[in-house]
């Protein structure tokens, strides 16, 4: 076995019996790399974080009978509870932010913020906290500090000096309509009023889950996870050697670390035991490397309108990607493994209280843009 090493991230190699309010979220990262070939050479990439295997081997190969094993209950409606919950956000999130002075930057904020979206990560964080006893109402202010931080990372995602995109969402991206710099102080101001909104407007939880909730919101998104994924990522284009490791690094903390942090934090305001959280956090960390894994699928195999943003950017950016490294096929197995391993993480809950995260995790799978 060796470790990956990738500059000086703090990765000690265990994290199962120490509880996570005394661990530094992404602290507990340790990918480790073994290289048997299959049998087509291709290297196989095993990683303790999030404990799934980037190829599939014969004795990991996922069946549609394993895949149903702990599927959603078929009388669960998801686009009902998506459609309810997204309505919920929608409304928490206008109320939040206000158009008042000055106003360009506030309709530049609300110009991303209110601009459609699916609302995954905080339908997944109010879902968290239903799930281990909590109210939605508790959640919203996570949910809405969640949304916030990830529009703020679209925003800054599509300017010209990081992926220079023009659509998000089926509209002109921020810079595009107010301008590079209202576009940056957008993003800024999203990130800060982030963590106001969860220390002011979080009712009925303890103000020591509450800064833990907050603790875990910004190593998330600092140099332990969003920034440092977006980093090695930048170093990464164009390079032709850059591996399966490196690429698992990326998305672990460019993607995964949010929607990790989302399901962590509505598990820690709903009132969740530490084994709860860390079983939630282990089924986020598999889905947001999923979220990941499908998204560079669908920039190949699908057009610019179907997605509501430019396809192909990947491509042309040289960027690395699952099936740049493995291939459509292969990339599609891992996601499979993914998909398995996430249900896992579920049993030992109430089967109906889990159905939204089991429905989530299908609905990343499959999702179509």
């Amino acid at each position: 076995m060796s470790s990956l090493n990738l500059g000086t991230w703090p990765r000690p190699t265990s994290m199962l019996n120490t509880p996570s309010h005394l661990l530094p979220l992404f602290h507990t990262l340790t990918l480790t790399t073994t290289l048997p070939k299959l049998a087509s050479g291709t290297p196989k990439l095993i990683s303790s974080f999030p404990l799934v295997s980037a190829v599939p081997t014969k004795e990991h190969t996922v069946t549609t009978q394993e895949i149903q094993l702990q599927d959603t209950p078929l009388n669960f409606d998801f686009k009902g509870y998506m459609i309810a919950k997204a309505h919920t956000v929608n409304q928490a999130l206008d109320a939040a932010i206000a158009l008042r002075d000055p106003h360009k930057i506030h309709q530049a904020m609300r110009y991303s913020l209110l601009a459609g979206g699916k609302r995954v990560r905080p339908v997944l964080c109010i879902a968290a906290c239903e799930l281990v006893g909590g109210t939605e109402a508790t959640a919203i202010p996570a949910a809405c500090a969640v949304e916030m931080i990830h529009t703020m990372s679209l925003i800054h995602d599509d300017l010209p000096c990081m992926d220079n995109d023009d659509l998000r969402r089926g509209k002109p991206t921020n810079h595009k309509v107010y301008g590079e710099d209202v576009a940056v102080l957008a993003g800024d101001a999203l990130l800060a009023f982030a963590f106001e909104h969860v220390a002011a407007s979080t009712e009925g939880v303890s103000p020591s889950r509450v800064v833990r909730a907050i603790g875990e919101l910004a190593k998330s998104i600092g140099t332990e996870g969003l920034v440092a994924g977006q980093v090695v990522d930048i170093d990464s284009e164009g390079v032709a050697n850059v591996g399966l490791e490196t690429l698992e690094f990326i998305h672990v903390h460019k993607t995964a670390a949010l929607l990790e942090a989302a399901v962590v934090l509505g598990a820690i305001v709903g009132g969740g035991s530490d084994e709860e959280v860390e079983k939630l956090r282990k089924f986020a960390r598999c889905i947001g490397l999923l979220f990941q894994v499908v998204d560079d699928i669908l920039d190949v195999t699908k057009s610019s309108e179907e997605l509501g943003k430019t396809a192909g950017k990947d491509l042309v950016a040289d960027k690395v990607t699952y099936p740049k490294l493995l291939g459509i096929d292969k990339s599609k197995e891992f996601a499979q493994e993914l998909l398995k391993d996430a249900k896992e993480q579920l049993s030992g809950f109430d089967p109906r209280k889990a159905a939204p995260l089991f429905a989530s995790i299908n609905h990343i799978a499959h999702r179509q843009h």
